[in-house]
This record gives structure tokens, sequence and C-alpha cells, in this order.
């Protein structure tokens, strides 16, 4: 059985490149909930599926390394990847018999070719974006922008990935009134029952995300009902039909050279496809760096952390609150306004609380909280002296 690889087994398939924590931060970027096929398999190790292949990444403070599967067998490779391990492990006088069965298990894995290696690490750049200056980024939000420049410290490396746009899409049509966990349960059983399948490590298979034609057939809304789909397998299948019938296979191309309003509202034509799925899709795949998706959660931020007066008096997000809110971040943070936008989404998500034990509070948080305080013991006192009334 092949496991997940784990850099402290060793072997020659891992490769590197050099990337500081502060410019990409795994945990944070694969589990803030921009992509939903990442998982931690071990300590520090990220599993998942990026361009047809499976990967687990890993980092050092200033290395970013990556492990590229293959369900090719290659068999002079894997014979000449586990006699390398063994050497090493002579070499270095170590003898123990469960540590070489151990590494050599991991040498069965190690089937990446050495003249793609340049493709992998090119595709690795583009998915993580690694041309965008992050340290940058945070320089300048932080210069304009108090409330950013108190988080940023300990949220460093939240970058916006480059997706697929079919899996960008078809995932956001998935997230209607759900949550993280739950979407990535379903893409998990969408790719297991559509999808070609990759590779198994670990008793976990792996599959790639379906393609267009396979999403588009007519039986599949049916079959993503009886997978716990409910009314978005509707949305999927007949979204995926459209783009096949009416559009072809360069539309998600010609939208990523389209101007960001124009390609949010393409995308708005598209079943199950409002506002925040398109800005998601624009961000996350369509290279559209200004898009800010707005849910519940963010306009709760612009109100509590900014003061933001958009749709105070609204009980529902409006079409008009949601341009509103996001004029009103895009003024602040400038043209990647919607990457600001992830690493205070990021810092908001209740798995990452714990990080933010450490954070002290600025002078007007503290004021705010003072004045909270004072504000409740004046309204019990008032409650007290009208049932003494």
């Amino acid at each position: 059985m092949s496991h997940h690889a784990l850099l402290s087994a060793g072997c020659t398939a891992w490769r590197s490149l050099s990337c500081p924590r502060s410019e990409l931060r795994l945990d944070l970027t694969l589990g803030c909930g921009q992509t939903f096929r990442w998982r931690e398999t071990a300590d520090g190790h990220w599993t998942g599926v990026m361009r047809g292949r499976v990967w687990t990444l890993t980092q050092t403070e200033d290395v970013l390394w990556y492990y590229v599967y293959s369900h090719q067998g290659n068999q002079e490779a894997e014979h000449g990847c586990e006699r390398k391990v063994e050497g090493e492990l002579q070499l270095s006088g170590k003898r123990s018999k469960g540590i070489i069965e151990i590494k050599q298990e991991e040498a069965r894995s190690c089937t990446v070719m050495p003249e793609l290696d340049n493709k992998d690490e090119e595709l690795l750049k583009d998915f993580f974006q690694l041309g965008v200056n992050l340290g940058d980024l945070y320089r300048d939000w932080s210069a304009e922008d108090p409330h950013f420049k108190h988080t940023a410290n300990i949220f460093r490396g939240v970058r916006m990935l480059r997706q697929d746009p079919v899996e960008c899409l078809f995932s956001f049509i998935c997230s209607s009134n759900n949550h993280i966990s739950r979407i990535q349960g379903m893409i998990d059983r969408l790719c297991q029952t559509l999808g070609n399948p990759l590779c198994k490590l670990d008793d976990v298979a792996y599959h790639d995300f379906p393609p267009l034609p396979v999403l588009s057939e007519t039986t599949v809304e049916m079959r993503l009902r009886d997978l716990g789909f409910g009314y978005r397998a509707r949305f999927l299948q007949q979204s995926a039909q459209i783009i096949v019938n009416s559009h072809g296979p360069d539309w998600f191309q010609s939208l990523r050279c389209a101007p960001y309003l124009l390609a949010r509202n393409t995308l708005r034509a598209l079943p199950g496809v409002g506002l925040k799925v398109a800005d998601c899709v624009c961000l996350m795949s369509l290279d559209k760096s200004e898009a800010v998706p707005v849910d519940t959660h963010v306009w709760q931020i612009a109100k509590r952390d900014y003061s933001c007066a958009a749709g105070s008096s609204q009980k529902t997000l409006t079409d008009k609150v949601y341009k509103d809110i996001g004029d009103f971040f895009r003024k602040l943070w400038g043209p990647y306004a919607g990457w600001a936008h992830s690493v205070l989404f990021c810092a908001d998500l209740k798995r990452f609380q714990k990080l933010k034990e450490g954070i002290p509070l600025l002078k007007d948080d503290k004021k705010e909280v003072k004045n909270k305080k004072k504000r409740k013991m004046n309204k019990k006192r008032e409650n007290s002296k009208h049932q003494r009334t």
C-alpha cells in the first residue's frame, strides 16, 4: 500500500523552491475556505489534487517542499529511488529495520519524472501566484488601515490561489447556505462519483475534478440528489450544460481577459450563481484581484471593525449593500482588495481563533471594550431600577 509522503521519511522525489512563510503559510491559505480539496494528512503536510495530479506540500521557514504522486507505474524510477534511500540509510549508520521499511514504502511512491520538475514548479508557482509580492501588499495595506496592521503580524502569508475555473465555480455553487467542512464532504463525494481516479494513499482514494461534459449529463442531477446535494444538484447540472452548449471550451479563458464587472455579470447568468459566488470565482480563479466576496460574515466585519454604515438599517444583504461594502474595501485597500479581504476573513474564522489569543488590543479596541462594559452595567442598573419601580 502506498502512503502519504513525509518529508522526514526522505526520498529523492521531494522537490523544493524558495518561499518564506511570510509569503505563503499553507495552513492559513489552504484552510481558509477558498479551496476544498486539501487536507492535513500529517503534521504540517497538506495533500490535495491540483491540475489533475495529487500533491503533498509542507514547508520549513524559508522553503516550500512538494511531492507529486503519479498514477502511472514507473518501476525503474521506483527501484532507483528505493536503492538511493537504502544507501543513504547505510551511509548514515541507521540500521533500524523499521525505519528502512517505512522509507522503502515511501520510495515506492516516488514516481516523479526529473523532466517534469520544472513544469511542476511552474504549476505550483501559478497555483499560489508566487509572482505577487505579498510582503509589499501587507505593508501597503497596513499603512492605510490600522485594523489590518493590527492583525497582519499574526496572519501573515495568506495568499489567494489561482484555481481551475471549473473546479472553483462548481465548488462555490455548492457553498450556498453551507459551511466549510460540509462543502468539503460534498466536493469529495462529487469527485469520487464522477471524477477519474488518480491514486490511493493510506486507503484514501483521490480523484480528479469531473470535467464539464460529465457534469452536464442529464443523469447528474438525480445522482447528486442521492448524494445529498439537494437543490444545488440542479444548479450544477444546468450550469455545466449551459457552458458546454452555449460557451465552449475557451469561455473561462475569455473571462480571465475580460474586465472584472463584465466577468462577474456574465457568471451571474448561470443557475445558482449570485453576487458572492461570482465574486469568489472572479477572485480565486479569474485573476480579478479587486473582487471582494461579501456575505453576512464580511458584512459583520465591515460594521464591527470599520464602522461601515453600509446597510446599517438593513436586516438582509441587498445588492446595494453588497456593492457599497465592496466599494468601501476597494477604496481602502486598492487593486488587491480581494486579497486583503481574505486575510481578515481568515482571521475571523473560528478554526484560527487560537492564533489571535496573543494579539494585544489596540488603544481604540480597549476603549471600545471599556465602553461596552460600561453600557452593559448601565443597562443592568436601568433594568434593576425598572423592576423595583
